[in-house]
């Protein structure tokens, strides 16, 4: 494994990291009464946003899973369509799975919703950038030793991360501690996007100290 690729994803996750940060302190700057906690749902569509246009962005810049077959303008935008059919249905599912786990059914949706579309952009979103809509290949990678490069082992470990961020976020609600962060869905969120940051973190240190026991075959 080469050591410059491991530095190139080093270098796109610190840059992920970095606009998650600034969706908590640009807006602030810019907007009167602004706060992570204060202004949430704001909060939930700027990160949402951001990071979705950072990781399309990324994709297209770096392009780490080249395709050797050149796509007409209908494939392009057949597959762009199916992209935000995907997306959108990955909304409806996390909104769908976050009330089974007990947030409320008829109150809040909005809120629930915005979620849904927070995990969706930290989960889904990836997938489709790096994978396509592509349902096949999201079975290989997320099975047993199913990746064929770093890019699909840090999908892995930052899409598990989010999940188990947004579960443990839930504890503290339940909790009679009243403090306003226990509103929902603000710990579940805030518990998905550090468990998003941490990923893109763990991701490319996970993978450098263990580069020599990681062999990828082409599938």
């Amino acid at each position: 494994m080469k050591e410059a690729g491991v530095r190139r994803l080093l270098a796109a996750n610190l840059l992920g990291v970095g606009s998650v940060s600034l969706t908590a302190v640009v807006p602030a700057l810019l907007l009167d009464g602004f706060s992570v906690l204060g202004t949430h749902l704001t909060w939930l569509c700027i990160c949402s946003v951001c990071v979705s246009s950072f990781n399309v962005v990324l994709y297209f810049v770096l392009k780490p899973t080249l395709s050797s077959k050149r796509s007409s303008l209908a494939n392009k935008i057949s597959r762009f369509l199916k992209c935000c059919i995907y997306f959108f249905m990955s909304c409806i599912l996390f909104h769908a799975i976050v009330v089974l786990y007990g947030a409320p059914f008829t109150e809040s949706v909005t809120e629930t919703f915005l979620f849904a579309v927070l995990l969706s952009t930290f989960t889904t979103l990836q997938c489709l950038c790096l994978l396509g809509p592509n349902i096949q290949a999201w079975i290989r990678v997320f099975s047993k030793n199913g990746a064929t490069s770093i890019w699909e082992n840090s999908l892995q470990i930052t899409t598990m991360c989010s999940i188990l961020g947004a579960w443990f976020g839930a504890f503290p609600i339940p909790l009679d501690w009243d403090r306003p962060w226990q509103a929902w869905p603000i710990s579940c969120s805030l518990g998905a996007t550090f468990g998003y940051v941490a990923g893109l973190i763990i991701a490319p240190l996970w993978i450098h100290w263990n580069r020599k026991q990681l062999t990828y075959k082409s599938r």
